[in-house]
C-alpha cells in the first residue's frame, strides 16, 4: 500500500505539468495544432544514457524472438506553433511492455518483463521533422489499488532554441481514457491533441498493425 500510494502522489503532483506522404499532409493540413501539453514525466524515466538509436521496440538484437504485443507504429511530425518543421530533434519514447510493467527497478508492479521488448529508444526528426518508431501497445497498469492508468506512450523531445518537452501519448477509444486522472487534467483541445488514432497500417509497413499520427508541436 506504502508504494502505491507513493506512486498516486507522484503522479498527482505532475497533473499540472502534455504511410505516406499524403496521409501526413492531410493530418495537418486544415489549421496549424494547438501546442502539445507537457505532462509528468513518471518516476520510471531510464535515464538519457540508456536510449539507443534502434527505433524498433519489437526485437532485441540478436534475439529470433517478437516482443509480446500488438504490433503499431507510430509517425509524425515535430512542429513550432506556426507548423514550421522542427529538424533533429531529439524524439525519445519510453513505455511498459504488453503486460504494464516497466523495465525500471522503481516499478512495483507484479506483472512479469518481456525479455524481448526495447522499452526504450529515441531518434532525430528529418529534414521535413518527420519522426517514426515500431513498438508495441503498452499494458494497462495500476497506478494505485484505486486507479489504472491507461495504455500510453512517455514522449521527451529536445532541441536547442526550443523548450524542453515531456509528454505521454494516448490511444483513442480505450475505455480508461475517461478516468485517467492525468489525461483527464488536461484542457479539452490539449487533450485531444495527445490522444491518437490507429488505423491499418499502409502498403510498405508489416502487414496486420496499426499506424497512428502523433503531431508534436514545440514552444
Amino acid at each position: 500500500m506504502e508504494q502505491t500510494s507513493g506512486r498516486r502522489a507522484f503522479l498527482t503532483r505532475g497533473l499540472a505539468a502534455v504511410a505516406t506522404a499524403t496521409w501526413m499532409k492531410s493530418a495537418f493540413a486544415d489549421s496549424c495544432p494547438v501546442l502539445t501539453p507537457p505532462q509528468t514525466q513518471g518516476p520510471f524515466y531510464p535515464g538519457e544514457r540508456e536510449f539507443g538509436q534502434d527505433i524498433d521496440l519489437t526485437q532485441v538484437p540478436g534475439s529470433p524472438r517478437r516482443a509480446i504485443g500488438e504490433v503499431i507504429y507510430v509517425k509524425g511530425r515535430v512542429v513550432d506553433h506556426l507548423c514550421r518543421p522542427v529538424v533533429n530533434a531529439n524524439v525519445e519514447i519510453w513505455q511498459a511492455c504488453a503486460s504494464g510493467r516497466y523495465n525500471n527497478p522503481k516499478d512495483p508492479n507484479s506483472a512479469p518483463l518481456d525479455p524481448d521488448f526495447r522499452y526504450w529508444a529515441q531518434t532525430y526528426s528529418n529534414r521535413k521533422g518527420e519522426y517514426m518508431f515500431k513498438t508495441i501497445i503498452p499494458g494497462v497498469y495500476p497506478a494505485d489499488d484505486q486507479w489504472d492508468r491507461p495504455p500510453h506512450i512517455h514522449f521527451r523531445v529536445a532541441k536547442t532554441g526550443y523548450r524542453d518537452l515531456v509528454t505521454q501519448m494516448y490511444f483513442k477509444d480505450h475505455p480508461l481514457n475517461d478516468l485517467d486522472l492525468i489525461l483527464q487534467n488536461i484542457p479539452g483541445e490539449q487533450r485531444e491533441a495527445v490522444v491518437v488514432n490507429f488505423a491499418d497500417s499502409l502498403p510498405g509497413f508489416e502487414p496486420n498493425t496499426k499506424t497512428g499520427f502523433f503531431e508534436i508541436v514545440l514552444r
